[in-house]
């Protein structure tokens, strides 16, 4: 059983384990900068932070595209901070944590699902996972 938090990317419901979750929040146009080579990032506070929009990361067509309209879930693994673009928080909840690699194949950024109470699945997020997918984007 995990505490989560549900947050949604057009149709898409994703879980993310509330341990990681440092705040959530909804930026200015004007602290969203592009950088040559590294996308977007967000400056939270004066700290300087890759922007991830999770629907690009799992290649989902629907979606908002402009930070400023979304929510930033900002997460921290390893000691590295990532600003999660999502399109609105749903809530927090405890789940149940069903293995994906048991039953299909280990999926990059995906740590398992879980059944929600109106039957939908939801992916939970490995955060580790999208930290290091956020750190060898900018590398590359």
């Amino acid at each position: 059983i995990l505490d989560g938090m549900s947050m949604a990317v057009g149709d898409e419901i994703f879980i993310v384990p509330l341990n990681a979750v440092a705040e959530s929040l909804q930026p200015r146009p004007e602290d969203v900068k592009s950088v040559a080579g590294q996308g977007r990032v967000v400056r939270v506070r004066g700290e300087i932070l890759p922007l991830v929009p999770l629907r690009d990361v799992f290649h989902l067509g629907a979606g908002i595209t402009e930070p400023h309209k979304g929510i930033l879930v900002l997460i921290e693994s390893e000691g590295r901070k990532v600003a999660l673009m999502v399109d609105e928080l749903v809530g927090q909840q405890q789940v149940v944590i069903k293995s994906l690699e048991s039953n299909y194949r280990r999926i990059s950024g995906i740590s398992g699902a879980t059944i929600l109470g109106d039957g939908r699945v939801a992916l939970i997020l490995d955060v580790g996972d999208l930290v290091r997918i956020s750190a060898r984007e900018k590398a590359a």
